[in-house]
């Protein structure tokens, strides 16, 4: 599947309607930066391991794409599956705009019984993940298996 560089304002479908292999969740700012946030649903879930405990890994609250490749330099076994995949792993902001969009109905099929994985590093112990029950965040140590879910960014031209 060719993904988009980008995409037009003019020519975004609405929220809930296929984009990218997936479905468009949201759109959001980061750094300056529109984007839409394209969910890839339950079948493109991998789980595993965030990576390494007592790794330290630089990742922010915000830019899930800039910490899953963070995390596949580090060696992170699911960010290179996700990477392959042309997707990556959502932040600690990314989960909350998915939780959002559950709670909208844009997506149906979050898993309530597991706390996923998000990119964001707690510190060179834990990683946050997130409940998606109820919309908490909690740290779990690095080494636990987790469902990591998968999104993908596209910028958005005004």
């Amino acid at each position: 599947m060719q993904l988009p560089e980008n995409i037009h304002a003019d020519t975004l479908p609405a929220i809930g309607a296929e984009l990218a292999g997936g479905k468009l969740v949201t759109l959001y700012m980061l750094a300056g930066i529109e984007f839409a946030l394209v969910d890839l649903g339950a079948g493109a879930e991998i789980e595993g391991a965030w990576g390494e405990y007592g790794q330290e890994v630089e990742t922010t609250h915000g830019d899930g794409e800039k910490n899953t490749r963070a995390m596949a330099e580090a060696g992170s076994t699911i960010a290179i599956k996700a990477l392959e995949t042309g997707a990556y792993i959502p932040s600690a902001l990314e989960c909350h705009l998915l939780m959002h969009a559950k709670e909208t109905g844009v997506i149906e099929d979050l898993r309530e019984d597991r706390f996923y994985w998000s990119s964001t590093q707690f510190s060179a112990y834990p990683a946050c993940t997130m409940a998606f029950e109820d919309g908490w965040q909690f740290s779990d140590g690095k080494s636990s298996e987790r469902p990591v879910r998968l999104v993908r960014k596209i910028p958005v031209i005004r």
